[in-house]
């Protein structure tokens, strides 16, 4: 049984759905593994990870949409250190998720054909994003 880890960076332009799945697959594809699991974690409790639809664009900006009107921003927030898009992007991550487990198979994540991995920033503004990235396999 081997083992990979590494951290991708990320540098988000503020509110919305990036795609970080050739990131990924760029870097399990330099690790040699065929058969294996593969970890992510999003490194942050405002951003998070999420798999999902990557052909219609209509889907991520639905969905982002929707987790506005679930955590909306607002001054009924306790918690607004940073803003107030603070607490409501906590919100959005705990909804959505910080981790994800991939199954990998001749050197591929076993995606679905419409399957993409997405780093959702819940932030307004940009910031630089990390995901910590394990494999374990053969």
């Amino acid at each position: 049984m081997r083992q990979a880890s590494t951290t991708l960076g990320f540098d988000t332009p503020g509110r919305g759905l990036i795609d970080i799945t050739a990131a990924v697959d760029e870097w399990l594809r330099a690790t040699g593994v065929q058969e294996g699991v593969l970890t992510l974690l999003c490194r942050h409790t405002s951003a998070s990870l999420l798999i999902q639809e990557n052909a219609a664009r209509e889907v991520r900006s639905d969905l982002m949409a929707w987790l506005e009107q679930v955590a909306p921003e607002g001054d009924h927030y306790r918690h607004d250190d940073e803003g107030p898009d603070d607490m409501p992007a906590h919100l959005r991550a705990t909804l959505t998720g910080v981790t994800l487990q991939i199954p990998v198979l001749r050197g591929r994540m076993r995606l679905g054909a419409w399957q993409g991995i997405y780093l959702a920033e819940h932030r307004r503004r940009p910031h630089h994003r990390e995901v910590a990235v394990h494999l374990m396999g053969e």
